[in-house]
């Protein structure tokens, strides 16, 4: 196959540079959507009051279930994409492409309406305070009206990043989020609105993204470009897509439902922990989202030398994203304790706030490597073909681990602590069991290799 300027060869030469390269842009895009996210807490922070903030930040973990599922099968999309690409399969690949695509209006517009008709009753069902109950609302209902044209985007960014490509989503994220805090500003201080200025911001830079995404597919040559007269669902891409995300997105969700309930048990101790839970969530979230470049690479690179038969060089992916992860923690999580205050000053001043901030931030960096792990390894174990591994551990590991602390311990002691220390414990033991699930796919891998060798000869 001849690779284009853009496109990498990941099934041979060096890995660490590559990974690393490849992974530079997605850390930088999501760090970017962070900062663009961050700009509307920031905004409604300091021109709206702590209410606002608190309004916004109450709303992330309900957000994330909805969206979760079909945001999943974007992985299944990566996947596959990546597997047709490196075994040379150019109409495959086309196919590929052309389902997603559907997949991702047909889903955005089904999130739309879920997100319409079910936030509030599920904001009150989550005991969010009747303070920002109003604000809460108005906010998610306007940010549903943005979701086809973010699913859109995420799919279309997904067969970019299959194909080698994680330069250009980059450079579109950053082109709409530059777009959104502009309208932040201008909803906000000029026009004197509240949370639903950042929701319309948001909801406009979402739709410039997919135009970007969209134009970008249609004027690419080759295998991955979008021709509109050939938009269709393909039944055997469909179920290779809904066979490797559909359990993504079911792990995406349950991990959402665990978040959900902290989120409730967090709005419980008020609106000014709320507010201080989701600035400090926020900025956690540079970590997290840094590290989540690696999960996209691990994807990538092993679906590509999945598809290229080349078996051995995922334990190496495997290794260099482990050192990523733990170089990562150290440094940006260092920074972050530091800088702690300082950066939580930013969303507000009040004092309270960013007391009750630092106290869940240094909870949560004291071991936010098993965070990395629980994320990056499930990365490597879809890409091999082994989905529904990953979605069992992060059932027990995350969700069902964090029911039993919440009706147990923080039953039993009811304290800020008691409730964030929840999040590194089964951290580490989903984490651990993503480990033994990708050990597990690598040892099948290997055995199913051993007879078609033997055959050969």
């Amino acid at each position: 196959m001849v690779f284009k300027k853009r496109d990498m060869d990941m099934c041979s030469g060096p890995l660490f540079s590559k990974i690393l390269i490849f992974a530079l842009p997605i850390m930088a895009m999501n760090i970017l959507q962070l900062m663009f996210n961050a700009a509307d807490m920031v905004v409604v922070g300091r021109f709206a009051g702590s209410e606002a903030l608190a309004a916004v930040g109450a709303t992330g973990a309900l957000i994330n279930l909805i969206i979760n599922l079909f945001m999943g099968l974007s992985v299944g999309t990566s996947v596959v994409v990546a597997q047709e690409y490196g075994a040379h399969r150019q109409g495959d690949v086309s196919k590929a492409v052309h389902t997603s695509i559907a997949i991702s209006i047909i889903g955005g517009l089904i999130v739309m309406v879920i997100g319409l008709v079910f936030c509030e009753p599920l904001l009150v069902m989550m005991g969010t305070p009747r303070d920002i109950l109003r604000l809460s609302i108005l906010y998610m209902k306007i940010y549903f009206v943005g979701m086809p044209a973010s699913m859109v985007y995420n799919f279309g960014a997904a067969i970019l990043r299959a194909v080698g490509d994680s330069r250009r989503p980059m450079y579109y994220l950053t082109i709409a989020g530059v777009v959104n805090v502009l309208f932040n500003l201008f909803f906000v201080i000029v026009f004197g609105m509240s949370v639903d200025g950042v929701a319309w911001a948001t909801v406009i830079s979402q739709y410039l993204s997919m135009v970007l995404i969209i134009v970008c597919l249609y004027r690419t040559h080759g295998p991955i470009g979008f021709i509109p007269k050939e938009l269709r669902i393909d039944k055997d891409k469909l179920k290779s897509i809904v066979k490797i995300g559909l359990p993504a997105g079911l792990q995406g969700m349950l991990f959402s439902i665990s978040n959900v309930l902290i989120q409730s048990a967090v709005n419980s101790f008020g609106s000014t922990m709320v507010a201080a839970s989701s600035a400090a969530g926020n900025i956690e979230g540079f970590i997290g989202t840094t590290m989540n470049a690696y999960y996209n690479a691990a994807i990538t690179f092993t679906g590509q030398n999945m598809g290229a038969k080349k078996y051995d060089r995922i334990d190496t992916i495997a290794k260099i994203c482990t050192v990523l992860i733990f170089a990562t923690w150290i440094i940006l999580g260092g920074l972050i304790l530091l800088f702690g205050r300082s950066l939580l000053g930013i969303y507000t001043s009040d004092p309270e706030v960013i007391e009750l901030g630092m106290l869940r931030t240094k909870i949560m960096m004291a071991a936010y490597f098993t965070c990395g792990i629980m994320n990056v390894f499930p990365g490597l174990t879809r890409a091999m073909g082994y989905s529904v591994l990953p979605m069992i551990c992060t059932l027990i590991g995350a969700c069902i681990m964090r029911i039993l602390w919440l009706v147990t311990f923080f039953a039993w002691y009811p304290t800020v602590i008691m409730l964030f220390i929840c999040y590194p414990i089964t951290w580490g033991l989903a984490g651990i069991g993503q480990v033994v699930c990708f050990f597990y796919a690598r040892r099948q891998i290997r055995k199913s290799v051993v007879p078609q060798l033997s055959q050969n000869i």
